[in-house]
């Protein structure tokens, strides 16, 4: 089976990969319900290493951006005011979850 890289051109990779991290997103805006520390016990990235991959991104490219706006970008309003409108206090389960995981 060929690999992606050999079905499209570049800018198509592009476009498609754009449209899957716009998805995700979507998909995360959605499920406010899932706190980032049940990302990082499940998946091992959150919301928030997503806005570090973005800035890091956009800094490869000459861009001026900070973490803030990035995490902006990400939660789709100010980290602040989502943290305070959606973030949950984490459970003493999912605290231990994450030093067991911190420690593999």
């Amino acid at each position: 089976m060929a690999s992606p890289d050999e079905h499209f051109d570049k800018q198509t990779k592009l476009e498609l990969e754009a449209a899957a991290f716009r998805q995700l997103i979507a998909h995360l805006d959605e499920r406010k319900d899932v706190q980032n520390i049940d990302l990082m016990n499940l998946a091992g990235f959150c919301r928030n290493c997503m806005s570090k991959w973005y800035l890091a991104a956009a800094e490869e490219r000459g861009q001026t951006l900070d973490y803030e706006q990035a995490r902006e970008i990400v939660y789709g309003m100010p980290y602040p005011k989502w943290k305070e409108k959606y973030q949950a206090e984490a459970t003493s389960a999912q605290k231990k979850a994450f030093e067991q995981n911190i420690e593999k």
